[in-house]
């Protein structure tokens, strides 16, 4: 049997750090502050350190993981050399089904930011362009990444400075929400999931330059940045729009509209499609090159591991993956089919923590302890989500293990 075809290895650890930032400073940032005030009131900020905290965890273990397989894959790869076949299983079918889900949601909040009344045809005109970006090789992908990071950061920037100026002579600023002690963990489970884009560069060990040391650094570059970035929103927005935060369905658009800087609100509409572009661009990858592991290990159809073209990418996976999300944007309702993803992701990290504890060597960053916090984290916020999508979840989870235990059967009976 011949060796599976190899991506080459092109990413700096700016690249890398780069495509986690910003795939973590994506839409929800434009979003995930409101609902998450809804539930927390002014405790926000202590939902946003707890859902830091279970992040720098499963950082730490995908960074430790990561060093020991550089390869495609992330936790997928992580789970089956480490826990077995059906772990890791679970972690890559968790991963591809819901943030297949979540590139069409950012997609159509990408439709709508530019185009409301068409925002369809332009949400798949986005994937149409984002893959044709992917198909030009791993170094266009991270070149357009800086690009549209540079953006969000600008846009983000002038945020936090319109909310520290303070709303325009005519507004009044409102008191800050009451606390919800109860709602703190519900609230860190939505934060958590702003932090979860630095999973995308352990998906893309196969083609990072030094990856045993360029990995980790790029991980907690990436997650620290948005730690600081998250936590300073939080507050800025707690003082300057009060209890109007829990209401608001574009709390950073609103932040600007209600201060000195009023008029310049066009460029945080920009922003934001600039962040949905970024995330998008950063799904499809990690999507395609965890396709592509599973694809390897028969887990998968066999043609999704091909590798090819004049810049060696899994064009096969990416294709795939470009069509499941045009489908979804045609024929269903996105907004309510992504709702299941965040329990995928929950897993799919539970897994991460789970290998990371097996490792007969830590390093120093990753002691077995922090890795025991993390997957007890993921476990407590997992059981915070509302039903629906965990039993959503649960039954995609059932099919994929159902068919996986099919296939198996049918190797077995084969001559």
């Amino acid at each position: 049997m011949s060796e599976p075809q190899q991506l080459q290895r092109r990413l700096g650890t700016f690249d890398a750090t780069a495509i986690g930032l910003g795939s973590m400073l994506g839409a929800g940032v434009f979003v995930v502050f409101a609902p998450a005030a809804a539930l927390a009131g002014n405790l926000l900020v202590l939902s946003v350190l707890i859902a830091g905290v279970v992040a720098y965890c499963n950082a730490v273990a995908s960074a430790a993981l990561a060093a020991k397989y550089p390869t495609s894959g992330g936790t997928y790869v992580y789970g089956r050399n480490q826990l077995g076949e059906w772990p890791g299983f679970l972690a890559g079918w968790g991963f591809v089904t819901g943030k297949t889900a979540s590139c069409a949601a950012m997609a159509l909040t990408f439709g709508s930011y530019v185009a409301r009344n068409y925002a369809v045809p332009v949400a798949v005109a986005a994937v149409v362009a984002l893959i044709g970006v992917n198909l030009l090789g791993i170094t266009r992908t991270a070149l357009l990444t800086r690009i549209l990071l540079c953006m969000v950061l600008a846009t983000l920037v002038f945020v936090a400075v319109a909310a520290w100026l303070g709303p325009h002579t005519a507004a009044v600023l409102a008191g800050p929400p009451s606390g919800n002690p109860a709602g703190v963990l519900p609230a860190a489970g939505l934060m958590f999931f702003a932090f979860a884009g630095y999973a995308r560069i352990a998906t893309l060990g196969e083609e990072v330059k030094d990856p045993t040391r360029a990995i980790p650094r790029a991980i907690l570059a990436a997650l620290a940045a948005a730690f600081a970035i998250y936590l300073l929103l939080a507050l800025l927005l707690l003082n300057h729009l009060g209890e109007r935060l829990a209401a608001s369905g574009t709390p950073l658009l609103d932040a600007v509209l209600d201060s000195r800087l009023a008029p310049a609100a066009p460029l945080v509409q920009a922003g934001a499609a600039a962040a949905c572009l970024g995330a998008l661009l950063a799904l499809i990858t990690g999507v395609g090159r965890t396709t592509l592991a599973m694809a390897r290990e028969r887990d998968l159809p066999g043609p999704l591991a091909k590798v090819g073209g004049t810049h060696t990418v899994p064009f096969v996976a990416e294709l795939a993956v470009a069509v499941v999300v045009i489908l979804l944007l045609l024929t269903t309702n996105v907004m309510t089919v992504v709702g299941f993803s965040s329990f995928g992701v929950l897993v799919y990290y539970a897994v991460a923590n789970a290998s990371a504890f097996t490792l007969t060597a830590h390093p120093g960053y990753a002691p077995r302890w922090l890795n025991a916090v993390g997957f007890l984290g993921c476990v407590v916020l997992a059981f915070t989500l509302p039903p629906a999508p965990v039993l959503t979840m649960a039954a995609v989870l059932a099919a994929g293990v159902t068919g996986r235990w099919l296939a198996l059967r049918l190797r077995q009976h084969q001559p």
